[in-house]
């Protein structure tokens, strides 16, 4: 059976002391073995990172935009390859593959413009023949963890900016579905991209200790569920490493009365099931404002029974099945224990059956759930969506900010002045106004507030920039011929 390999200084390797499964999930079936990399191994990735770094640091900023460029259209020749790659070991149909890989390439455009990026700023005469200027060079060595969910899209969110910036790079992806990565690694090889510069390992918990705990990884970009966003925020930062870790989400969709409904229920489905739920800006609750909810129950429990769940490789399927069979009994369970906490089930998917060893499960849709109980209060990730009732709008701003997460959340309204006040209101980093996932585009940053995100800077687009770069400022004065002499007195700038 073939072994999902690291890549560390350009070359495939692996000792394979330890393997893991990886799965086709619309069949059950194990296709392959993904090598599990020790404290050695991780070790020889940082160190191959570390030695490629003063090379491509010292690398100009042309020679570096040109390999973005290169990979940009090697990414949109082989778009249906890659998808093909993550549809067989996510689940995902393959049209939602291809889309994850055209939002990375959003992220490669943006590093492309890297000369323009890393500009620093100048002050000339800041005092009599004293010049000031500010430049923006690398972290060093990053480590890269990214989750099973987006196997294309996040890595492309850190590695492009990161290696645009000068730094190296050791990427850590789900051992779930590993594949897709080292794809990655030899099509930026491919591009042109120094061996060494970028390393894939794969692993678990012991990779992921030992880059948190390494001396030569100066910083850490992380994407998971929050209680190991905040341990990775903790270790690493107590180990003198920038970081930035973002963590889960509850996102909440609020219609308002005046809102299409038509065009809302289309919204709230296509954002709930979408990827199975799998998405951590996936809506999972929709908030009915007023008298809206019996009406939006009824025209979004239509619209289920038109979905058809089937494997990704179908152009006939809306939705594919769930990464890991432990993983969907346990979406399952929310469902079966909502009655007992005072929830209504409207749809129950878990009841659906599928000819198949797959791990796929139905939709379900849930009304009258409430704060507190267990469906509302944690991150499903799955395809089960949460109806929360509320009377006013004042109600809806309060139920949004007192969930701990803050990821993302819309607001759906016909009234400019309402959803003004709710783009006002909200604490949370990602709004969108009638548009459901609201994802930035590559030339923003993508990010949440409270227990969504661990550090001080969101992921990819120009505050990746700031994350991947320190700056250096620089203050120069040039003999011009007036007699030099000693003062002990406070600089000044007069």
């Amino acid at each position: 059976m073939d072994i999902v390999r690291h890549i560390i200084d350009g070359s495939e390797t692996a000792a394979a002391r330890r393997t893991a499964p990886v799965y086709d999930p619309a069949t059950g079936r194990i296709t392959k073995q993904v090598a599990l990399a020790d404290a050695t191994e991780v070790e020889a990735a940082v160190a191959a990172a570390a030695a490629a770094l003063p090379a491509w640091r010292a690398s100009s900023l042309i020679k570096r935009a040109d390999v973005f460029f290169r990979l940009r259209q090697l990414l949109a020749d082989r778009t249906s390859e890659l998808a093909a790659i993550v549809t067989s070991e996510h689940g995902k149909v393959l049209s939602d593959a291809a889309g994850e890989v055209s939002r990375g390439i959003e992220n490669v455009e943006f590093a492309a413009g890297l000369v323009h990026l890393l500009k620093g700023e100048r002050s000339e005469q800041v005092a009599r023949g004293v010049d000031v200027h500010s430049v923006k060079q690398p972290v060093g060595v990053v480590a890269a963890i990214t989750p099973f969910n987006f196997p294309v899209m996040v890595p492309l969110w850190m590695v492009a900016s990161a290696i645009a910036c000068g730094n190296t790079v050791v990427l850590k992806p789900s051992e779930k579905d590993p594949s897709a990565a080292v794809w990655l690694a030899k099509l930026f090889r491919e591009a042109g991209l120094p061996d060494g510069v970028l390393n894939v390992v794969h692993g678990d918990r012991e990779a992921v200790e030992t880059l948190l705990d390494s001396p030569r990884v100066d910083a850490v970009s992380f994407v998971g569920s929050t209680p190991i966003a905040r341990s990775i925020y903790r270790r690493a930062s107590a180990a003198g490493k920038r970081v930035q870790a973002l963590g889960g989400a509850k996102n909440h969709m609020v219609v308002m009365p005046d809102a299409d409904l038509d065009a809302a229920a289309d919204a709230a489905v296509s954002a709930a099931y979408g990827s199975a739920g799998e998405r951590c800006m996936a809506v999972s609750v929709l908030v009915a404002v007023g008298d809206v909810a019996d009406d939006l129950v009824a025209a979004v429990a239509a619209r289920i029974g038109g979905l058809r769940i089937g494997p990704g490789t179908d152009a006939a399927s809306d939705m594919g099945p769930l990464i890991t069979r432990e993983h969907r009994d346990a979406v399952a369970s929310y469902v079966h224990g909502a009655p007992a906490e005072g929830a209504t089930v409207v749809v129950d998917g878990t009841r659906q059956e599928f000819d198949s060893d797959g791990f796929f499960l139905g939709v379900s849709l849930l009304d009258h759930v409430r704060p507190g109980m267990a469906a509302y209060d944690q991150e499903i990730f799955g395809p089960v969506l949460s109806v929360v009732r509320v009377d006013t709008y004042a109600d809806a701003v309060a139920l949004v900010n007192a969930n701990a997460y803050g990821n993302g959340t819309a607001i759906f309204t016909r009234d400019g002045g309402t959803a003004r006040q709710y783009e006002f209101d909200v604490e949370v980093g990602m709004v969108g106004v009638n548009v459901p996932i609201p994802v930035p585009i590559g030339a923003y940053s993508f990010g949440g507030w409270k227990d969504s995100l661990f550090g001080d800077s969101h992921i990819y687009g120009p505050e990746s920039i700031h994350f991947y770069t320190r700056s250096k400022v620089v203050t120069t004065r040039w003999p011009d011929h007036t007699p030099s002499q000693i003062d002990l007195g406070f600089p000044s700038n007069h």
